[in-house]
């Protein structure tokens, strides 16, 4: 059932219509011809909107809010922005939605793709560079250690995930929202931090060098790869340093995620000392 605002809810067609483009954003072509994407839940779409978000349409269910008496406050503040509301019963809702347990809200945005020409960056950033990162969950878990820790700018090299996937969107608690991200190739990613005066620190278990035995509080971008494949030899050629994190087990390598935490947070803990 669509109803509440929905001007369609006199049109089943057009709403059933309505209903399968939501579906089909699931698909990366479908988001990346339109241009938009979709932010599902309460906590991940109210950090969309501080960060600046407008979306175009916002879709909720009471009968699937947990409180639905605070939750109010998102329709308000959407409604505010001009944005268009839908509400639609449970078995809509649950159709459209892409994760089990659904808390009532999905919101259609538009798409965060950017290139390195959009990033602005400070004097003396701190950026994170992650190449042919293929996991949603990893590159959401990466955003929302960035997001903590005042990374500047997030760039995906070779990426195989879009910024713009529901499951990365959901991964980073929306921060994919509020960190500036973009997407280059490997030469267009390098031009960059050449162009802005960005010392390249690239993850590699080939080196002697401890990660923190490195100066982090000038102008820095860390570079972690896909644990399968790590960095490629052109990123690690480009490298002011290549580092290592120090590994007493049998594995050779942490998670990427994990890796990229560790490392940022040493480059916090050096700016925090300055």
């Amino acid at each position: 059932m669509l109803c509440g605002s929905c001007p369609s809810s006199s049109s089943p067609r057009r709403a059933n219509a309505r209903l399968k483009s939501l579906v089909a954003l699931r698909r990366r072509r479908a988001r990346e011809e339109a241009g938009i994407t979709l932010i599902e839940g309460y906590d991940e779409l109210s950090l969309a909107l501080d960060a600046g978000v407008v979306p175009r349409t916002v879709y909720h269910c009471p009968e699937l809010m947990l409180d639905p008496a605070m939750q109010q406050d998102v329709l308000l503040r959407v409604q505010a922005l001009g944005s268009d509301t839908q509400q639609l019963g449970r078995a809509a809702f649950e159709k459209v939605a892409y994760r089990e347990g659904p808390d009532g809200f999905l919101a259609v945005v538009e798409s965060v793709v950017r290139s390195c020409a959009d990033l602005t960056v400070g004097p003396a950033p701190l950026a994170l560079i992650c190449q042919g990162v293929e996991k949603p969950g990893n590159l959401g878990a990466m955003l929302r250690t960035a997001d903590a820790a005042g990374v500047e700018a997030v760039v995906a090299i070779d990426q195989v995930t879009d910024w713009g996937n529901p499951n990365l969107v959901r991964a980073s608690k929306g921060t994919v929202f509020s960190v500036p991200v973009a997407s280059a190739g490997t030469g267009e990613a390098l031009k960059w931090l050449s162009d802005n005066g960005i010392a390249l620190v690239a993850t590699t278990p080939d080196t002697e060098l401890d990660y923190t035995e490195v100066d982090y509080t000038g102008p820095v971008a860390i570079a972690v790869g896909a644990e399968k494949y790590g960095l490629t030899d052109e990123i690690l050629a480009a490298a002011a340093y290549r580092i290592r994190i120090p590994m007493a087990g049998r594995a050779n390598s942490l998670n990427v995620a994990t890796s990229a935490a560790v490392v940022i947070y040493e480059a916090v803990r050096q700016r925090r000392g300055r």
